[in-house]
């Protein structure tokens, strides 16, 4: 038999029992009771954590997907960064992390084993998704079908992450086309034409506009010529014709050659043959390349025997200069001279006049100035123009034995008292040519 102790509050078990049995069936009941509520919120536990793991991977592997399809993203930019950043470190799992201290909070002794064996599959699933994303960015010139072009700027970015792999890609576009770089586009009928003709020039692909344009007599006859020399023919269209010809008139024609430059003054001879005495066009500083195609026409259509320039702040010879002078560049050839003052000089001791050009509002000079309709060439001659805007320069006005005018047939407004460089040698080439044949005979 229990005894009661001398405090009468229920403070131990035992005498709970012993006092009052019915309490003790009901605490009895109560804790058998607890165990089975503390059992079934164990399993209530595990199984929402559980449905929280699945729906965690669920939600990860649609962003996965999004990931890859949207790489041009600001999200996806910033996963493949964070890939990129650690791609072997699988254990760089923040959202693992959460999850296991999610899980933590559980007894249920199970819970490794399922947890172990999901984060392996997911950590499998991370490295699948690395490999297919990594070479995505280190090859950004390989696209598989169905991928979006990944942005400029994010492709610069990961190549900048790889210096070996940038300095291969910028090998690889250097060596993409190696003979692109010696060749230049000509363009329209006549400049292809001659410069197939002529052979100045090392053609090696004829770019014809595909459709109607293309069965024109004209056409016909370039793609003739081409053909017989062997070149390659091929039809594009229109737009990219434009943007071999940077947006200019091509006529429906484009070749790709090597370019015309000036001729060496090493080749140059002391008299011509012939019963007239020679002309020389000789330009200082002509910069645009429409004035410099149209003086060269002229020249060639009036019989000049040879055409000069200086080398420095003067015109290349460019397909623009070509199709100016209606391919005229591609037969005659034009000498260039890095010190036209040295020439001239020498020219002079060799019984050449130094012939220059002023406007008819020149201010007076010692050389005298004569109206090019009353010149008379008798002797070998040098007709030296002036570039646009500033003209003659100084030391080349110096040596000049006579200057030219052309008068004019009005009062002229001011503004407007002088004419294009390229109209001007116009009419003074034939001024003197003129004058060559009449005192010949």
């Amino acid at each position: 038999m229990l005894s009661k102790p001398a405090d009468t509050t229920f403070t131990d078990e035992w005498t709970s029992l012993a006092v009052e049995p019915r309490v003790s069936v009901a605490a009895a009941l109560l804790l058998s009771t607890s165990g089975h509520i503390h059992h079934y919120f164990n399993m209530w536990v595990f199984s929402m954590a559980h449905q929280h793991k699945l729906l965690l991977g669920w939600t990860r592997s649609l962003h996965k997907r999004a990931s890859i399809s949207r790489v041009d993203s600001q999200f996806a930019s910033h996963h493949v960064s964070a890939s990129l950043l650690c791609p072997a470190d699988s254990s760089f799992d923040p959202v693992g992390k959460r999850r296991r201290r999610v899980s933590s909070t559980s007894s249920v002794q199970r819970k490794p084993v399922v947890s172990d064996g999901w984060q392996k599959q997911e950590r499998s699933g991370q490295s699948k998704t690395w490999k297919k994303e990594i070479p995505e960015l280190q090859r950004p010139n390989q696209r598989r079908e169905g991928d979006s072009r990944v942005s400029s700027e994010l492709r610069r970015l990961s190549l900048d992450d790889f210096p070996a792999e940038k300095e291969r890609m910028a090998g690889q576009k250097s060596t993409l086309h190696p003979r692109e770089d010696h060749y230049e586009v000509v363009f329209g009928i006549a400049p292809c034409l001659l410069a197939l003709t002529q052979s100045r020039r090392m053609a090696r692909k004829l770019f014809v506009k595909d459709g109607e344009a293309s069965d024109r007599a004209s056409v016909l006859k370039v793609c003739e010529e081409a053909h017989g020399r062997g070149i390659q023919v091929q039809r594009v269209s229109k737009k990219d014709l434009d943007k071999m010809s940077s947006g200019r008139v091509h006529q429906g024609v484009c070749l790709q050659a090597s370019p015309l430059g000036y001729l060496d003054e090493d080749r140059d001879s002391a008299v011509p043959n012939g019963r007239d005495p020679p002309l020389w066009l000789v330009l200082e500083r002509v910069q645009d390349p429409m004035n410099l195609g149209a003086i060269l026409r002229s020249a060639y259509f009036l019989g000049v025997d040879r055409v000069a320039s200086s080398l420095r702040h003067s015109c290349p010879l460019s397909p623009v200069v070509s199709k100016a002078s209606s391919g005229v560049m591609e037969v005659i050839g034009v000498y260039g001279y890095e010190n036209l003052e040295d020439m001239l000089k020498l020219k002079v001791a060799r019984g050449w006049q130094v012939v220059g050009t002023v406007g008819a509002e020149a201010a007076e000079t010692r050389i005298p100035v004569t109206q090019c309709s009353d010149f008379q060439m008798t002797r070998p001659t040098v007709l030296l123009m002036g570039g646009e805007g500033e003209g003659l320069s100084q030391q080349l006005l110096s040596l000049c034995q006579t200057l030219l005018t052309i008068p004019a047939g009005r009062e002229l407004f001011p503004g407007v008292e002088s004419l294009n460089v390229s109209v001007a040698s116009g009419i003074l080439l034939h001024a003197l040519l003129s004058s060559r044949r009449s005192t010949g005979r």
